[in-house]
C-alpha cells in the first residue's frame, strides 16, 4: 500500500515529460494507453507521471513479483499526488476492483496468450472492466501480433471491441495454418496481419528506444565455452541412443520422445538432470566452478534455468555470499546475485552489476532479449557485458544461435541439430 508522503527526490527526464503528457491525453482520449518503452528508459516514472497528468486519485500497479521492491521506491522517491497499490499477477484474486480509478499492467505481453485467455487475463477483466488502463513492455508482441488481442481485452475500451472472442478477431486478422503437435493436427493462429491490426491501435501506442534515451553503453556479449566432466559426455551420448538410463542409486532418466530427450539434453550438458521421481540429480559442477574463478573480485549477477543449477550455486560461492533479492545486490559489494531466467529477466535492475553471467540459456528468445538488458541504465559508464558460459559440444550453442535472431528454439531445431529420429532404441 501507499507510504506517508514525503519530498519528491526524483525529477522526470524531458522526454518522460513529455511522453507522460502525451500518454494522458490519449487515455482520456480512448481509456487506454500502450507505453513501449525499451527496458531501463525508465517506464515506470513515466507511467505514474501519465497516471498523475491524466489525474488518477487510487492506482492499481500490476507487475511481476521481483519487481514491486523497485516499483515501490520509484513511488516513494517521485512521490506522486495519488495513492499507490502494487502487486503482482499472482495475487490478483486478492483485489478488490471498486478500490482504484485506474489501473497499469507492467509487462503487458505476460497477459497476451491465445487463442484462449489466460487465468490473469480473465482476472483483470473484472478487475479493469471500464477503468483507464495504462499498458507498459518493451515487447508488447514477442512472438506473434496476435498477442494483442487479450491484451486489450481486459479493457472495456478495447479497439477490437467489435470482436467479443479471439476467434471472431481472428477471422478478420489471422491467416490461421495448420501444424502438427505430438501426431495432432492443431490451428496456429500466430500469423497475424500486422498492417491490419496497426490501423486500429497504432494510435495507442507511443514508442521510446534507449537509442532515443541516450544510452552510451549497448550491452556487449561474449561467449566462453568450457569442457565438462567426461561422464557428461558420456551421460548425453548414451541417452541419445537408447532414451533411458539408469544410475547407480536407481535413479531413472527417461527419454523416450523427442521433447523429453531435448530437455534431458539440456539438463544434462549443463550438469545435472530431473530423473522420473522428480528429483533433481546434479553431477557436474564445472561451470559453477568456472564462473567462480574466472570472475572472482567481480560484482556479478547470474541467471541459471534449472534449480539443480541453483543448488550448485550456493555450494560453489556459498550461502551467505549469494542473494536473490536484487536491490540488496545493489546496495552492497559483497553479494552475487542469482536468478532463474524466467524469474528475473523482467522487472530486476542489476545495473550496479560489473557483468551478467548465464550459466545456461532459455529455449526463448523473449528471455535472451529481455534477461540480457539487465545490466543496462542510461547513466551507466562501465561497459555492460554479458557473459554466457556454454558446455563445449552441448545444446546451448544451437540454442544462442538461434534465440540471437529472435526466433524461439524449438523441436524441429533440435531434431535436425541433433539428427533425432523417431525410431526409439531402447536399452536392453
Amino acid at each position: 500500500m501507499r507510504k506517508n508522503k514525503s519530498i519528491r527526490t526524483m525529477e522526470l527526464r524531458e522526454y518522460q515529460q513529455d511522453i507522460s503528457k502525451r500518454g494522458a491525453g490519449i487515455l482520456k482520449e480512448h481509456g487506454l494507453v500502450y507505453l513501449s518503452m525499451q527496458v531501463r528508459t525508465g517506464k515506470t516514472l513515466t507511467a505514474l507521471a501519465t497516471a498523475e497528468q491524466y489525474g488518477a486519485r487510487n492506482v492499481l500497479f500490476v507487475t511481476k513479483k521481483k519487481a514491486i521492491g523497485s516499483i515501490e521506491d520509484d513511488d516513494e522517491k517521485y512521490d506522486p499526488s495519488f495513492s499507490l497499490t502494487v502487486t503482482n499477477y499472482e495475487q490478483l484474486h486478492n483485489i478488490t476492483p471498486e478500490n482504484y480509478d485506474l489501473v497499469i499492467l507492467d509487462e503487458a505481453h505476460c497477459i497476451g496468450q491465445f487463442p484462449r485467455p489466460a487465468e490473469r487475463a480473465k482476472l483483470l477483466r473484472e478487475i479493469v472492466g471500464g477503468k483507464p488502463v495504462i499498458y507498459l513492455s518493451g515487447t508488447p508482441t514477442p512472438e506473434s501480433y496476435s498477442q494483442l488481442y487479450h491484451q486489450f481485452w481486459v479493457s472495456a475500451s478495447t479497439p477490437f471491441k467489435e470482436w467479443p472472442t479471439f476467434y471472431q478477431w481472428a477471422r478478420e486478422f489471422v491467416t490461421v495454418r495448420k501444424k502438427y503437435y505430438y501426431n495432432r493436427e492443431i490451428n496456429d493462429y500466430s500469423d497475424a496481419d500486422k498492417e491490419k491490426i496497426d490501423k486500429y491501435c497504432a494510435h495507442l501506442f507511443i514508442s521510446f528506444t534507449q537509442e532515443e534515451a541516450g544510452f552510451e553503453q549497448p550491452v556487449q556479449e561474449e561467449v566462453i565455452t568450457v569442457q565438462m566432466n567426461e561422464g557428461t559426455y558420456l551421460l548425453a551420448d548414451y541417452l541419445r541412443k537408447h532414451r533411458v538410463h539408469i544410475g547407480r542409486n536407481g535413479e531413472e532418466i527417461l527419454a523416450d520422445t523427442s521433447v523429453k530427450l531435448m530437455n534431458k539434453l539440456h539438463q544434462i550438458y549443463s550438469g545435472s538432470v530431473i530423473a522420473e521421481d522428480g528429483n533433481g540429480v546434479v553431477f557436474d559442477m564445472t561451470k559453477a566452478k568456472f564462473i567462480k574463478e574466472r570472475f572472482a573480485g567481480k560484482k556479478i549477477g547470474v541467471f541459471y534455468k534449472f534449480k539443480a543449477e541453483r543448488i550448485m550455486l550456493m555450494a560453489v560461492f556459498g550461502a551467505d555470499k549469494i542473494t536473490e533479492d536484487p536491490a540488496e545486490f545493489n546496495s552492497r559489494e559483497d553479494k552475487i546475485f542469482i536468478s532463474q531466467i524466467q524469474a528475473g529477466r523482467e522487472g530486476v535492475n542489476l545495473s550496479t552489476a560489473d557483468a551478467l553471467v548465464m550459466m545456461n540459456i532459455d529455449f526463448s528468445a523473449l528471455s535472451y532479449w529481455q534477461a540480457r538488458a539487465r545490466l543496462q541504465d542510461k547513466n551507466r559508464t562501465k561497459e555492460a557485458i554479458v557473459y554466457w558460459v556454454f558446455s563445449e559440444g552441448g545444446i546451448e550453442q544451437k540454442i544462442y544461435e538461434r534465440v540471437l535472431n529472435k526466433r524461439d528454439y524449438t523441436l524441429e531445431h533440435f531434431k535436425r541439430d541433433f539428427k533425432v529420429t523417431k525410431q526409439l532404441k531402447r536399452a536392453a
